[in-house]
């Protein structure tokens, strides 16, 4: 019964290490570049990020990231 369960666990890992890498990939770099200096970040987007794209993004690399973490956690312990 616990190996049934650890394969699935495993199996779930897998595919948070891969989902995290995609998304970790389609954000944008934290380099504002030229707009930051004339003042083009404090758009409307610029100020509303947690409801954009990116913003989705973002919240779903710390989801994924704690979920990474704690199944790491649960896979090393000694079953």
């Amino acid at each position: 019964m616990l190996a049934v369960v650890r394969t699935i666990l495993t199996v779930v890992y897998i595919l948070i290490c891969v989902i995290l890498v995609i998304v970790i990939l389609l954000q944008e770099g934290k380099s504002a570049g030229l707009g930051a200096i004339s003042g083009a970040a404090e758009t409307y987007w610029g100020k509303n990020k947690g409801r954009s794209m990116e913003g989705g993004l973002l919240r779903g690399t710390q989801v994924l990231a704690v979920l990474f973490f704690v199944l790491s956690l649960v896979l090393n312990l000694k079953w």
